[in-house]
C-alpha cells in the first residue's frame, strides 16, 4: 500500500493542519505497517500556478512544444503519476480566506488531467481515479460547520470533496479542527475533537480487502 502525505500550510511548526496530518499518517502506519509513505510539502516545493505553458503540450495545437512547455509538462506528469500511484492520500489543508491555500490549488490544477484523473463522455465527465482514500486534515480559525451562514462561507472542505469526487474518489474523510483562533479553551477542544476523528478516519483503505484485514 502506498500513502501520499501532502502538506500545504505556510506556518511550518506552528501549523495545526501539519500537526494533524502527521498524526494521521503515524496512526495509519501503525494500523497498516506495510504502508510506504511519499511526502510532498507544497509550501516548500509548489508547482507554478497554472499557465498556458502548463497546458500547452496537452492541446496539441503546435507541432513542437517550447522549452517552457516541456518543463511545465514534466512537473505535471511527475505530480499526477505520484498521485495515481497512491492508494491513500493524506492532505493537510488549512483554511485561508474561506478556501484552500493557493499552493494546494496549484497542485490540484496539475493533477486534474483529461485521460489521467477524469474524462469527458457523451453523458458527462467520468472520474478515472476511483478506489483511493483521501483523508483531509482541515484546520480553521473560526467556526464554520455549525451554522448555515458559516457553511455558506466555507469553500475548503466542500471544494475538496467536489474535486476528488470529480476524479472518481468517493471515500473522502475529514479530520477537522475549527475555532482555533477563538482562545486556548476552544483550541484545546478542537484538537481533542480532531484527534478523536483520527481514530475513526484511520483504518482500511477503500481498495483494501476487508476480509483479509479482518483475518
Amino acid at each position: 500500500m502506498k500513502l501520499l502525505h501532502v502538506d500545504s500550510s505556510v506556518l511550518g511548526a506552528n501549523s495545526v493542519s501539519r500537526l494533524l496530518s502527521a498524526e494521521i499518517v503515524a496512526e495509519w502506519r501503525k494500523a497498516n505497517p506495510q504502508a510506504t509513505v511519499d511526502y510532498l510539502d507544497l509550501a516548500v516545493d509548489a508547482p507554478n500556478h497554472f499557465t498556458a505553458d502548463a497546458i500547452g503540450i496537452k492541446t496539441g495545437l503546435q507541432a513542437e512544444p517550447t522549452e517552457a512547455q516541456r518543463f511545465e509538462n514534466a512537473v505535471s506528469e511527475r505530480l499526477v503519476s505520484q498521485f495515481l500511484a497512491a492508494d491513500v492520500i493524506v492532505i493537510g489543508a488549512p483554511f485561508y480566506n474561506f478556501t484552500i491555500p493557493t499552493q494546494l490549488k496549484a497542485w490540484i490544477d496539475r493533477i486534474a488531467q483529461i485521460g489521467r484523473t477524469f474524462k469527458y463522455t457523451d453523458k458527462g465527465p467520468v472520474g478515472l481515479a476511483g478506489g483511493k482514500t483521501v483523508i483531509v486534515a482541515s484546520s480553521r480559525g473560526g467556526m464554520y460547520s455549525t451554522s448555515e451562514g458559516g457553511q455558506a462561507m466555507e469553500h475548503q472542505e466542500s471544494y475538496l470533496k467536489v474535486i476528488f469526487g470529480f476524479f472518481g474518489i468517493t471515500d473522502v474523510r475529514f479530520v477537522r479542527a475549527e475555532g482555533l483562533g477563538m482562545g486556548d479553551g476552544a483550541k484545546n477542544a478542537a484538537l481533542a475533537s480532531a484527534r478523536s476523528d483520527i481514530q475513526i478516519a484511520v483504518g482500511a483503505a477503500a481498495n483494501q480487502d476487508r476480509a483479509a484485514i479482518a483475518a
